[in-house]
């Protein structure tokens, strides 16, 4: 099996991000047809099955309107969000 062209934790960050543009859009058939990938082909990248692609880091950055290294480096979402779902977590909470 070949390497992957981004590190474990790139992959995890895009991953994430991934999420969070479903909670954004709402549903994961509106990511896939922004991306241009096929639902399935989106759901084996979720679930580790296949490796994030550089070209899918792209898309998603470009989706996202943020720099590509941005994306890489888990600066985007700027705010928290959870890793399950995508929704970003609202920290004040829990200061009170």
């Amino acid at each position: 099996m070949r390497a992957p062209d981004l590190t474990a934790q790139e992959q995890k960050h895009v991953r994430l991000a991934l999420r969070y543009l479903r909670a954004r859009l709402g549903q994961w058939i509106a990511v896939a047809k922004a991306l241009n990938y096929s639902p399935p082909g989106l759901s084996n990248i979720l679930i580790g099955a296949r490796n994030v692609t550089p070209a899918m880091a792209f898309r998603i950055a470009r989706l996202a309107d943020v720099p590509i290294d941005d994306l890489l480096a888990g600066k985007y979402p700027a705010s928290p969000a959870c890793p399950h779902c995508g929704h970003l977590i609202d920290e004040s909470a829990d200061a009170q």
